[in-house]
């Protein structure tokens, strides 16, 4: 399996998964899953009712709800893991001394970092694969394969807008910009949905960007992802009106997007629907 990369957004977590299991391999039937893009995958593939923990941060499917919360990427709780009797812990890749902990005592882990687009499907297959689920999680990365291929026809021969995606600002102003690099899953969406990262020759996930360099860069396109609260109509125009202040073409052609759906910034099994959404944001209609 290929390496990976990190960055968490938000409450997300922003995939490549390194199919690292320490001790048996039998099938997992109390999993532990410190990772919601993880989480997300195991209830799509059938694997839900093996799950028994979940992050602070999990909040989807639903029945997330009903998991005792174990902490999160820098706050897991190990003894609420070990209470729970787990079998397998989906893990990050960075979190060396829990993985320690963990592999002390002998509990299977399942190691993952944030990657690529390409990735996530591989992270499901290989998922699959380790809690006994091969079938149904080959069905379930196939039909995003699918989706995103159906995008990527759906634009075809469109305008290629030079685009920025923004993933963090100080409300109001330009100040504590924090937008999308030219490597990771956020950068590989906004290809497939037919834009072209005005960033893409930084290769970095995320990096704050300067108002000088946002000028020289002048993107056609600015998405904005923001889901601490809703984007009500009066935030927008606000925020609008802050970029608007800034002498780029997207600001004066009125082409500044405001996303909110979480599922942007959680590379998991909704991605096709991200990508959806990014490419209507691009283009209009264009599915």
């Amino acid at each position: 399996m290929r390496g990976a990369r990190g960055w968490v957004l938000g409450a997300g977590c922003l995939c490549v998964a390194l199919a690292v299991t320490l001790g048996a391999q039998a099938r997992p039937t109390r999993i532990v899953s410190l990772i919601p893009a993880v989480t997300e995958m195991l209830f799509a593939m059938g694997a839900g009712d093996q799950v028994v923990g979940v992050s602070a941060f999990d909040t989807f499917p639903e029945e997330v709800a009903t998991r005792t919360r174990v902490g999160g990427l820098f706050d897991p709780n190990v003894e609420a893991i070990l209470a729970l009797r787990s079998d397998l812990v989906v893990v990050y890749g960075s979190q060396d001394e829990l993985i320690g902990r963990l592999s002390g005592v002998h509990i299977p882990l399942f190691s993952y970092r944030h990657a690529g687009l390409p990735d996530i499907t591989e992270t499901i297959r290989a998922l699959g694969v380790r809690t006994g689920h091969a079938i149904e999680a080959e069905t379930l990365a196939s039909r995003i394969e699918q989706e995103l291929d159906e995008i990527r026809q759906s634009v075809h021969g469109r305008p290629r807008p030079r685009t920025l995606i923004v993933f963090g600002r100080e409300e109001g102003t330009m100040r504590g910009l924090y937008v999308s690099g030219g490597v990771g899953f956020l950068h590989d969406m906004l290809e497939v949905a037919g834009g072209v990262n005005v960033m893409a020759d930084v290769p970095r996930e995320g990096l704050q960007l300067s108002l000088e360099l946002l000028l020289v860069r002048a993107p056609e396109v600015v998405i904005e992802l923001r889901l601490s609260e809703p984007w009500s109509a009066a935030r927008q125009a606000r925020e609008t009106a802050a970029w608007s202040r800034v002498s780029i073409p997207a600001s004066r052609a009125g082409r500044i997007r405001f996303l909110s759906d979480a599922a942007m910034t959680v590379p998991g099994p909704r991605v096709g629907a991200a990508v959806r959404k990014l490419a209507d944001a691009l283009h209009g209609a264009a599915q």
